[in-house]
């Protein structure tokens, strides 16, 4: 396998896990996960996910937050969504015309592996697909029976909040949020149609959902954080995870944010749209109006991040954010990697500036030290820098 690069989409065969599925059927226990694609829209696959056999820790299978913790390496995180099985069905995105619905939603409200019992239509196929947005996801097979052997384990909060048909999906995930219940969970029970009014409640295809979360989350906390204070001074963070490190400039004004993504040593970036070795997006004090055509999901990741530590502080400003994408990050393992190594930039020790001037220096010549490389086009490029010389006064938004 080779060097996925920027993160494009792949295909492989990935052999670390021995199947052992010598019949169409088996007992495994769910992480809990289950999946939902996009491919056929508004008709799409629905997949419950588990081992051919119980594991005891099964839900290291779809835990990135552990993945983190416990410092797992690309092929380890690989070698773990290789034992999965992607067992499927076809049903549309409303109406929920499937048997296996009902079953797919109480696997995806559990907060503990669950047992199930699988019966397939075919041998699950060995490719390990990767891409820049989802988990990575191998073994799909058609299922030909799905039942439950155990009563699915279910906070009470998930219950009422999902119990609750009259609860905008905003909401919901606000709600849940704010009691300790990560995105990966959150973006399952949005896929799977378990958020939102009754009349609104469809399937929303994983791949969207993970998006749809970090941006929801990231514009609920900024509602508070555009009321706070700005910062006195420029602070500086660096660090990350897997091969992807983040330098993270907090200068004083009000909220804006500005990410360049960027793979060293320097190469054309096939994302950006003018044929430079980085791709950017921004947003203003006003927030974005379209999608972050550029830098895509790792922008709402990112930016979740860094809205997350703003809150936590009790202040705002202009915030500019540098991604490397080094050597280390062999493969796409999909875009809860630029939230998790975000939050372990922020998360570290800084470095404080009471002259701004002093601080992008500083920028310019990190990089130069610890990549080899000169950012000096990015730096004078910046909407954020270029913003701070002249942002108006917090009270003249008001």
């Amino acid at each position: 396998m080779q060097k996925s690069g920027y993160g494009q989409r792949e295909i492989i065969k990935f052999n670390f896990e021995n199947l052992d599925l010598n019949k169409n059927e088996f007992f495994g226990n769910s992480p809990p996960s289950v999946f939902v694609g996009r491919h056929g829209y508004p008709d799409v696959n629905v997949g419950v996910l588990s081992p051919v056999k119980t594991m005891k820790d099964a839900h290291m299978l779809d835990s990135p937050k552990d993945w983190i913790k416990m410092n797992f390496g690309d092929e380890d995180i690989l070698k773990l969504r290789s034992k999965l099985v992607n067992s499927r069905f076809k049903t549309k995105i409303k109406g929920f015309n499937h048997k296996f619905i009902n079953l797919s939603q109480e696997i995806g409200m559990a907060h503990k592996p669950v047992e199930i019992e699988v019966e397939l239509k075919n041998k699950p196929i060995n490719k390990l697909k990767l891409d820049r947005i989802g988990n990575p996801l191998s073994n799909n097979a058609n299922a030909k029976n799905i039942r439950l052997t155990e009563n699915p384990k279910i906070k009470t909060i998930v219950d009422k909040t999902i119990s609750d048909i009259d609860l905008k999906s905003v909401g919901g995930l606000k709600k849940l949020y704010d009691r300790g219940i990560d995105e990966n969970f959150l973006s399952k029970i949005l896929s799977i149609g378990l958020l939102g009014l009754k009349k609104n409640r469809k399937l929303v295809p994983t791949r969207w959902s993970i998006t749809a979360i970090d941006d929801t989350l990231g514009k609920e906390m900024l509602k508070d954080v555009k009321f706070e204070n700005c910062i006195d001074h420029t602070r500086v963070y660096f660090g990350g995870n897997l091969g992807n490190q983040y330098l993270i400039a907090f200068f004083p004004g009000v909220w804006n944010f500005e990410l360049f993504e960027m793979e060293v040593p320097f190469k054309e970036n096939p994302w950006s749209k003018n044929g430079k070795y980085y791709a950017t997006d921004y947003e203003k004090f006003d927030s974005r109006k379209n999608y972050a055509s550029e830098t895509a999901g790792g922008y709402y990741a990112c930016r979740l991040g860094i809205i997350e530590k703003l809150k936590k502080l009790g202040i705002q400003g202009s915030v500019l954010a540098l991604r490397f994408i080094t050597a280390e990050d062999k493969y796409p393992l999909g875009v809860w990697v630029c939230r998790e190594a975000t939050r372990t930039s922020v998360n570290g020790g800084f470095i404080e500036f009471e002259d701004k001037k002093l601080a992008i220096e500083y920028l310019e010549s990190f990089v130069k030290k610890k990549f080899g490389q000169n950012i000096s086009e990015i730096l004078n490029i910046s909407k954020v820098l270029n913003e701070i010389n002249t942002q108006k006064r917090i009270s003249e938004f008001f």
